[in-house]
Order: C-alpha cells, then structure tokens, then sequence
C-alpha cells in the first residue's frame, strides 16, 4: 500500500496545477503563504511565538484534542529559519525517535516560484500517544523572509482518492512576494 501511495503523490503532484489556495480578502503584503481553510474546516488552534506562527485546522466537528484529520500550517520568522531540508530532517529524526516503526519517505525536492521546496510523507502504524496510525504529508517552502511548512495528517490510513485530493490542495500551496515583481502575489479576493 505504502508504493501505491507514493505513485499516488507523484501523480498528483505532477499533474495537479500550480496555483494558489482558497485566499481570504486581507491584504498581502511582503513575503506571504498561500494557503486558506479548506471547505468543511475550522481553525480551531493558533499560537503565535516570536519565532513562529502555528495554526492547527480541523474538520468541522472536530478539534484539536480529538481529530482524525488536521491541517497545520507553521511559519518560522527570519532569515536564520531553516532551511526545508533542515526542517525535513529535524521532523524526520522526531517522527522516528515517537515511532520506531515508522517510516519516512521522500516525494519531491525541487524549486517553485523561485523558492527551495521539499515534499514528503511520513508513516506511523500505531502512535504510542493515541494508538491510532498516523500518516502525514508535508510541504516546507523556504522563502527569503521565513520557513513555511504545511503538514496534512489522518490518524486512519487514507484512499487513494484521499491522497490525491490532499497533494493537490499541498501543490497548490505557495509563497508569494509582494515585493518582488517575479513572484507577485494574486489579487486579493480571487478564488481558484
């Protein structure tokens, strides 16, 4: 199964477009991450550190302390972030010190819009914190301002249907400059 899924990643990662996420009507303004609340999600926890911004998404009916599915997005302030290969081996060593059976796998490593982009999953068949399997996919983008990493995580195992679905919505999730005329934000207010 876990094959099947990475093909599924590839596929979608190769033929979904490259365009932004759902974006609300606040005004972009410098470097900006480009991802909105999926149809039937909640914001449900936010924290915001000198160093970091970390919103946690959740379907509706859900919250943080009891999910099956979240969304979470992390920006991490300042030219000193790191860098997504960093990030992705910081996560790595993690995931794998919380889940001896797990498994970590690289999708995609590349550039776009400009900015470093690395891609992977990573398998957990039964987290020792809550006894359910886990299975994430993550997106860290390294800006010239910040670190942008999106992660979209199921405690069940996915369908293929599901994978692609959300390799999609992570190969629409991008970062935008309104300074920079070569990776000029979208208009405000445009949905996809």
């Amino acid at each position: 199964m876990r094959v099947r899924l990475a093909w599924a990643l590839l596929l979608a990662l190769a033929l979904a477009p490259a365009v932004p996420a759902r974006l609300t009507a606040q005004p972009m303004t410098g470097e900006t991450l480009l991802v909105g609340v999926p149809p039937g999600y909640k914001v449900d926890f936010q924290s915001k550190q000198p160093h970091m911004l970390m919103t946690e998404m959740v379907p509706e009916g859900q919250s943080v302390k009891d999910w099956t599915e979240m969304l979470t997005t992390q920006i991490f302030y300042g030219e000193r972030a790191p860098t997504a290969e960093a990030m992705q081996a910081r996560m790595r060593d993690a995931w794998l010190g919380a889940c001896k059976e797990g498994t970590v796998a690289p999708i995609a490593k590349g550039d776009e819009h400009g900015y470093p982009v690395t891609v992977w999953m990573s398998t957990c068949p039964r987290n020792s914190a809550t006894g359910k399997p886990e299975h994430t996919w993550f997106k860290a983008i390294r800006g010239n301002d910040s670190l942008y990493v999106v992660q979209k995580a199921f405690r069940f195992e996915p369908s293929r249907e599901q994978v692609v679905e959300w390799m999609q919505f992570l190969r629409r999730v991008a970062v935008c400059d309104s300074r920079r005329a070569e990776r000029k934000c979208p208009a405000v207010g445009k949905q996809r």
